[in-house]
């Protein structure tokens, strides 16, 4: 029987499972699993930060649908990746982590480079593992592969003491089927529940189907849209679920939230029945718990039963899989109309086609010679490509206006940092979506302020060969922030300003070993992205230098009712 080490028996269990490449940095701890690392078939993609290496697993996992694969070691280089784990927590994302650990005779004796990792994980991630037993090393990670990637989807780290990593084991393939006591995820909704539900919409004159991040993990687009159409109903996609309906079709009203369409915050406020599949009922989402869709019916379907009646008591709860009971819902409607069709509900239809016709999300004005729009900037990008990209944002104003214009037709075309709202994540994790999609076009939409939290990031996709694109919305600020300064404090704008020492972004990205552009003026922007958006040889960064000025509408104040809608700068006087 064969005996390797344990070091060996991990890269062989990734191997195992499928993993083509890992996203990391070596250090003291972690450094036995680095050796077999350099026979291993799996490609090691060095991040110059461990939260870089988080977030390039994440926006792997992302843009593929398949668990993402980070390592670090001890200490430091474990809670360096803490960031990332609670951002893949918030939003659902598959990952593995494997961080170092001090030998288990040093664990508690403030060893150097020791974290309690298993501690400090434990509220940002699904399941955390300490090794301590070296047989278990193929099951432990077969375990951590289920975990994260069924169910609600989440987060697994599994911490690896230094001497467990220099034993030998006889290997043994894992088994296919994992048991784990108290972890069966319900997946299909109950039949009374689906049928109470298809009766709750039927009888509804103003419906509207709340879509969240939990139809694009677990696949359900086709089923949505397949649904959508037999029941006549209009749909929101939250900030999660951008992708997952598409904008062109004629049942979209658009994103829901804080800086969500108008159209989509309004109907749902003066709906009779919410239909939330994989949504939560998130606080950008509602404003204020007791002022938000008083007179609507709930129906709410999510994997996690602990998201059901968190926020609000649902009157039809659906425990399961979105797509499983999506096609369970589809299929109970299609027995109920028969040969029929679905209510019309033609007063309710029309009063959303007007306010989707008065209240574009489009309102800015580029005026030729004057500042340069960020949303101009974005609405070009998107003329640039024909629309075909993975779009990776990072955090503030410019993630809203990527949300907002951004015309998306498929799901895992839209990646961002929606519930930690994590400032640096747009550049590492459009590096994991493209190494996870290397056919695929990405740009990162990044501002200036998150930008210079993960800048490093490029000299690695430069060093790795990995040619993505990143688009840096500079107005000189922390937009957001300057926008609630504006709004909020009387315009004092404390500690929100960036124009000292701003950075040359073309010559830092020709440092970095990117190619650089720059636009100032409208007539610039066009030719700058066709160029940028041409090489595929080597990494890009395009510099917009934008109006300061500019601000994020529609807007919803944070804890409001969402019955008040800011428009524009016109309804803050």
């Amino acid at each position: 029987m064969e005996r390797i080490s344990i070091s060996q028996a991990l890269i062989k269990a990734l191997e195992f499972e499928g993993v083509e490449v890992m996203f990391g940095h070596p250090g003291g701890a972690i450094l036995p699993a680095y050796d077999p690392l350099y026979d291993s078939k799996i490609r090691h993609v060095l991040a110059r930060h461990e939260q870089g290496a988080g977030h390039m697993a994440e926006g792997y996992a992302q843009a593929t649908g398949r668990v993402g694969v980070c390592i670090a070691t001890s200490g430091p280089g474990a809670t360096n990746l803490v960031t990332s784990l609670a951002n893949a927590y918030m939003d659902s994302v598959p990952i593995l982590a494997i961080t170092g650990q001090v030998p288990t005779t040093a664990i508690g004796n403030d060893a150097f480079q020791e974290a309690h990792t298993w501690g400090i994980t434990m509220p940002t991630t699904k399941h955390n593992y300490l090794v301590t037993d070296a047989a278990e090393i193929p099951d432990v990670i077969h375990e951590a592969f289920h975990l994260a990637s069924t169910g609600r989807p989440g987060p697994v780290l599994v911490d690896l003491p230094k001497d467990i990593l220099n034993t030998e084991v006889v290997w043994h393939d894992p088994t296919g089927i994992v048991d784990l006591p108290g972890y069966k995820p319900t997946t299909t909704g109950h039949p009374l529940q689906v049928k109470s539900a298809i009766e709750l919409i039927q009888q509804s004159q103003r419906p509207v189907l709340y879509a969240g991040g939990g139809i694009i993990a677990s696949g359900a687009h086709a089923e949505l849209l397949t649904f959508a159409e037999r029941a006549n109903l209009p749909v929101v996609t939250t900030l999660m679920a951008r992708g997952a309906f598409p904008d062109t079709h004629a049942l979209h009203l658009g994103m829901p939230g804080m800086h969500g369409f108008y159209s989509a915050i309004t109907a749902m406020q003066k709906s009779d029945l919410l239909i939330a599949i994989g949504a939560r009922f998130d606080d950008r989402v509602t404003g204020d718990p007791s002022h938000f869709a008083t007179g609507a019916k709930i129906i709410h379907v999510d994997i996690d039963p602990a998201e059901i009646g968190k926020i609000r008591k649902a009157d039809v709860p659906i425990v399961g899989d979105a797509r499983t009971v999506l096609r369970q819902l589809d299929e109970r409607l299609a027995k109920v109309l028969g040969t029929g069709t679905a209510p019309t509900r033609t007063e309710w239809m029309e009063t959303l086609s007007g306010w989707k016709s008065a209240h574009p999300i489009s309102s800015y004005e580029q005026e030729p010679g004057g500042l340069l729009k960020p949303q101009y900037v974005i609405e070009e990008l998107f003329k640039t490509t024909g629309g075909d990209a993975i779009v990776v944002a990072g955090v503030g104003q410019h993630q809203m206006w990527a949300a907002q214009l951004w015309k998306y037709t498929k799901p895992r075309t839209w990646i961002n940092s929606g519930g930690a709202g994590t400032m640096g994540f747009a550049v590492p994790a459009a590096i994991g979506a493209k190494m996870g999609m290397p056919d695929e076009n990405v740009w990162a939409i990044d501002g200036d302020g998150c930008f210079q939290m993960t800048m490093q990031e490029m000299i690695c996709a430069s060093t790795e060969g990995i040619p993505v694109k990143v688009l840096i919305i500079n107005n000189h600020n922390l937009g957001m922030v300057r926008q609630w300064q504006r709004i909020f404090y009387n315009e004092r704008f404390s500690a929100s300003e960036l124009t000292d020492h701003t950075p040359d972004y073309v010559k830092l990205a020709e440092a970095m070993g990117c190619a650089g552009f720059r636009a100032e003026t409208a007539d610039e922007v066009a030719p700058v992205l066709e160029k940028a958006n041409s090489i595929n040889d080597r990494p890009v960064i395009v510099e917009a230098r934008v109006d300061p000025d500019e601000m994020v509408f529609p807007m919803v104040p944070a804890g409001g009712s969402n019955d008040i809608v800011i428009l524009s700068k016109d309804d803050l006087s």
